[in-house]
C-alpha cells in the first residue's frame, strides 16, 4: 500500500466500500472484485487499496480472529505482527509490572500495542514509516484516550523515568508488501542501542526465536514462546520485566491453555538411553530454550540420540511440553520394511516425522503403501550411525 492508496481509503466512501467487501482468498476473486469495482466507477488507487485489504483480513484471522475484520494492515505489517494471544502475553507481564506508561518502538501496525491498551495501560506507539503508522493509527482508534501514535524513528524518542520499552526492531528489508529477512547487524534500530535501552529501562525485547543465543545479553531473562505447535518468538526481558532467577524460559500455548517451564540457565540434559515405549517429541520453545533435559526429567526419560531432540521412556507419563507416542514396532528406515509393517498394522493414514535424516516427508509418503482403516505415526530418525524407523500412537 502505498501514500496514495491508503488516502483513497481513508474516506468515509473508501471504509463504507471495504465493509461491505466479501472474503477474498483467491486470484480468481481478486479478478472478480477488481472488475466489478472499476466498472462501477471507482479510482485505480481505491479499488486496490480495498481489494487488498479484504484480502488481507482474510489472512488475518489466523493472528487476530474476528478483530482482524476491523483492523487495516500492509503484507509485511501482517507477517510481522504478533499473535493476539501472544501479545496478551506480552500485556499481562507489564501491567503485573505495574509500568506506568508503554513505548512501543517499532509498533508495526499496532498489534501488540492494542493489548497493552486493552489492558489498560497508557502506550506510545512508534513506527518509522508513514504509512504503517498511519494504519497503526487506524487500528488503535478505539483506545484513541489511552494511546498516542507518532511517525518517527525509534532512536529519537525519549523514555521517561519508570516507562516500559516494547521494542520490536525490524528484522526484513523496508517496503509493505514481499520483504526478506536480513542479518542481526542490520536491524533497525540498531541491536546496540535495542539492549542499552533494555539496560536503563524495564523492557521487553521481541526477536525471531533462531536468534543468536550468544547475542542475548547475560542479565536478561529469554522467553521463547511456541503457539499452536509453532515456535513464533524470543522474547528478552530486562529490569522490572524480568522475574528474579529466570534466564531461560519455554512457553506453550495450546488452544487457550498456556504451560510454561523455567529454570536460572540451560538445563543439562539427561544420559542417552535405549528406546523404550514411549517416544517424546519436546515442544520447539522447549527445545530452543535448552531444557529439554528438565522435561526429560519430569518424565522419566532420557535422550534417544545425544545430538537429537527426541526422548524415551518406559513411564507411562506426557507433560504439555511434548507430544508422546507409543511405540508399536521399530525397523530400519527402509521402504520395503516400512511398508511390511503398514500393511501388518493395517495402516491407511499416517503422519510422518522426522529428525536427524535428510528426508522429505512428503515425499517420502509417496513412496509408500497406505491400505487399511487405522492410523499411526512413522518416526524417522538417527539413532547412532543408523536410521531407525518408529512405527507408534499418539498418546
Amino acid at each position: 500500500m502505498d501514500v496514495a492508496e491508503l488516502t483513497a481509503l481513508l474516506t468515509p466512501e473508501g471504509l463504507d466500500l471495504l465493509a461491505g467487501m466479501p472474503d477474498i482468498d483467491s486470484t480468481a476473486d481478486v479478478t472478480r472484485e477488481v472488475s466489478g469495482l472499476r466498472a462501477a466507477g471507482h479510482s485505480p488507487e481505491l479499488v486496490s487499496a480495498v481489494v487488498g485489504q479484504a484480502r488481507l483480513r482474510v489472512r488475518a484471522r489466523a493472528k487476530f480472529g474476528a478483530f482482524a475484520d476491523r483492523l487495516l494492515f500492509t503484507p509485511a505489517g501482517l507477517e510481522q505482527a504478533t499473535r493476539m494471544p501472544v501479545a496478551a502475553v506480552h500485556a499481562r507481564r507489564l501491567r503485573d509490572a505495574g509500568v506506568p506508561r508503554v513505548v512501543d518502538l517499532g509498533c508495526g501496525i499496532g498489534g501488540d500495542a492494542l493489548a497493552f491498551a486493552a489492558a489498560g495501560l497508557p502506550v506510545l506507539a512508534v513506527d518509522a514509516d508513514e504509512v504503517t503508522a498511519a494504519l497503526a493509527a487506524f487500528n488503535l482508534a478505539p483506545f484513541r484516550d489511552e494511546t498516542e501514535v507518532r511517525h518517527g524513528r525509534a532512536e529519537d524518542v525519549a523514555l521517561a523515568d519508570g516507562d516500559g520499552a516494547w521494542i520490536d526492531p525490524a528484522r526484513r528489508t523496508a517496503g509493505h508488501t514481499e520483504t526478506a529477512r536480513v542479518r542481526a547487524a542490520e536491524y533497525t534500530p540498531p541491536l546496540d542501542w535495542v539492549f542499552g535501552v533494555a539496560a536503563r529501562h524495564p523492557a521487553g525485547v521481541k526477536l525471531g526465536p533462531a536468534f543468536d543465543r550468544a547475542e542475548i545479553p547475560g542479565d536478561v531473562e529469554a522467553q521463547w514462546v511456541s503457539a499452536d505447535g509453532s515456535v513464533v518468538e524470543l522474547a528478552l526481558w530486562s529490569g522490572a520485566l524480568a522475574r528474579p532467577g529466570v534466564r531461560r524460559a519455554a512457553l506453550v500455548l495450546r488452544g487457550d491453555g498456556a504451560h510454561e517451564l523455567t529454570a536460572p540457565a540451560d538445563a543439562p540434559d539427561e544420559p542417552v538411553r535405549a528406546l523404550g515405549a514411549y517416544v517424546h517429541e519436546p515442544d520447539g520453545a522447549v527445545i530452543r530454550a535448552r531444557l529439554i533435559g528438565e522435561v526429560a526429567r519430569s518424565l522419566e526419560a532420557g535422550m534417544l540420540d545425544p545430538r537429537i531432540a527426541y526422548l524415551t521412556s518406559d513411564a507411562p507419563l506426557t507433560s504439555p511440553f511434548v507430544q508422546s507416542f507409543r511405540v508399536r514396532e521399530t525397523m530400519p528406515a527402509k521402504v520395503p520394511r516400512i511398508d511390511a509393517a503398514l500393511r501388518a498394522h493395517g495402516v491407511g493414514t499416517l503422519e510422518i516425522k522426522k529428525r536427524g535424516v535428510d528426508i522429505d516427508p512428503a515425499q517420502f509418503r509417496r513412496r509408500l503403501t497406505l491400505n487399511g482403516d487405522r492410523s499411526a505415526t512413522l518416526i524417522v530418525t538417527r539413532v547412532g550411525a543408523k536410521r531407525l524407523a518408529i512405527l507408534a500412537d499418539r498418546v
